[in-house]
Formats: C-alpha cells, sequence, structure tokens
C-alpha cells in the first residue's frame, strides 16, 4: 500500500472548509430571512453531506472507488436522515430555547452574534468531525476486514438513532403521555440511545481511515471529539441537566445506563 498523499489531502481540507462555511451562510441567510435560528441543526447534518461530496470529487483519481464510495454513502445516508428528522421535529414550533436563552445575551445585534457563536462555531465542528471522511478518500486498496467492521458498527449506530428517535416521536405525539418520561423500547437500555447511535456512527466512519496509519493519525482527533460532545458537552450532560427535576427522572436514572446500551436495573440501585 503506499503512502498517503498529503498536498492532496492538503487542498481537500480547504475545499470541505469551503462546503461546511457555504452551508453554514446560507442555512444563517434563511434563517435571519425567517427569524428562526433553529434551523442550524438541520444544517448539521447537510454540512457532513456536503463535505462528503466535495471530497468524493476531489479525491478522484488519488484512493480507492471502493472505499471512496463507502464512506461517501455512509455520511450521506446518515446526515440527511439526520436533517430529515430534525426539520420534522422541528415543525410548527417557534425558536429553540436555547438559542433564544443564547441571543438573549447577545451584545449588540443577536444576528452577528449567532453567526459568530452558532453558524461557524458550527462549521469548524463540521469541517473538523469530518476528518475521517476526508482522510478514508485517500486511502489507497480496498476497505479491509477493518473497514468493513466500521461501516458494520456504523450500521448499528444508524439503528440505534433512527429507531430511537423514532420511538421517542411516537410517544411524544400520544397526549396521554404529557409530562411522562419515555423509557420504553431503546430508551430502556439507555438514556440517550440516538447520542449512543451518534458514538458509533463516528467511530465506524473513523474505521474507514484506519488501513493507512497515516490517515488514521490524523484524523482521530474527530472520533474523540464526537464521544466528549455527546458525553461531557452539549449531548448528555447538557440534557440531563435539563430533565433532572422532571418528575420520575430520578427513578429513570436509577434503573436505565447513562448511555451504553445493557438490560434495565431493577429498583433500589442507584444511577449510572
Amino acid at each position: 500500500m503506499s503512502g498517503f498523499p498529503w498536498g492532496a489531502f492538503a487542498l481537500n481540507l480547504l475545499w470541505a472548509a469551503g462546503a461546511a462555511l457555504a452551508v453554514m451562510l446560507l442555512t444563517f441567510a434563511v434563517a435571519v430571512r425567517r427569524g428562526l435560528h433553529r434551523i442550524v441543526d438541520i444544517a448539521w447534518g447537510v454540512g457532513f453531506t456536503a463535505v462528503a461530496a466535495v471530497t468524493l470529487g476531489a479525491s478522484a483519481g488519488e484512493g480507492d472507488v471502493v472505499r471512496r464510495l463507502l464512506v461517501t454513502s455512509l455520511t450521506a445516508v446518515w446526515g440527511l436522515r439526520l436533517a430529515v428528522h430534525i426539520a420534522r421535529r422541528g415543525r410548527g414550533h417557534g425558536e429553540d430555547p436555547r438559542y433564544e436563552a443564547m441571543l438573549a445575551k447577545a451584545p449588540g445585534s443577536r444576528n452577528l452574534y449567532a453567526l459568530r457563536m452558532v453558524y461557524l462555531l458550527q462549521g469548524a465542528l463540521v469541517w473538523l468531525v469530518s476528518l475521517p471522511v476526508q482522510a478514508a478518500a485517500y486511502v489507497p486498496g480496498r476497505p479491509s476486514l477493518l473497514a468493513w467492521a466500521g461501516a458494520a458498527l456504523w450500521a448499528l449506530g444508524l439503528a440505534f438513532e433512527a429507531v430511537g428517535d423514532a420511538q421517542l416521536a411516537r410517544f411524544k405525539a400520544d397526549p396521554a403521555h404529557r409530562g411522562q418520561i419515555m423509557d420504553r423500547g431503546l430508551w430502556a437500555w439507555t438514556r440517550h440511545p440516538n447520542y449512543f447511535g451518534d458514538l458509533c456512527v463516528w467511530w465506524g466512519l473513523y474505521l474507514q481511515a484506519c488501513d493507512l496509519p497515516a490517515a488514521a493519525a490524523v484524523s482521530v482527533v474527530s472520533p474523540l471529539v464526537m464521544s466528549l460532545l455527546l458525553i461531557r458537552g452539549s449531548g448528555k450532560r447538557l440534557l440531563e441537566r435539563h430533565m433532572a427535576d422532571r418528575p420520575g427522572y430520578a427513578e429513570y436514572q436509577a434503573r436505565t445506563s447513562g448511555f451504553l446500551p445493557r438490560p434495565p436495573r431493577k429498583k433500589g440501585v442507584g444511577p449510572s
């Protein structure tokens, strides 16, 4: 297997940054016109899809075509499913309370503050987290068993995300469940099936780059950052802080895994 084409990859980093920036700026323009910044969440999955598509074109003649098509397809399926889900979930709703609270503290223009603190920051994260998608496209040689194991891990993650989101949506759609804690299906095995799924997706995509040590080294920051965000950052930790005062949530914590799926505990055992 030949070496990693650092020059072509460096150029790809610029193309990817441009793609992520273009998606975020276009989303910002739409959000300002509608007066609704929550739509930036839709752009998260779209941004990764755009980076994957640009990388597919830029890497022509460099990496293995099977690997390039595989990593592009995996990224696009994940990204577009997430974007559609978030768009459906937010339909008919006003501003997200998170962004409303943030923008209430804006020193000056709310829109320019949102541009700096939300859109450009998310664009930078898309570029950083997508490093395995970019690096894998420049790895020569057909995908190994490790890469296909990564695809299987990606599939497990996508299943957890999609099934967990669908179960929660059906639960919330029933008026009889108003004020109750979702503790059924995958939500009985982990308090965050969608976040666990997201973690599996990105470690699975990272494995696509691991057939070449240089590509693995340059992109390992991606799954590490995603793991940190999902478990200690804006994912699990922030959501559980928001849910802490909900009636029944402490009991749910006591019997249900905090992240990794496992059968629910019996009553009387402390939270994980």
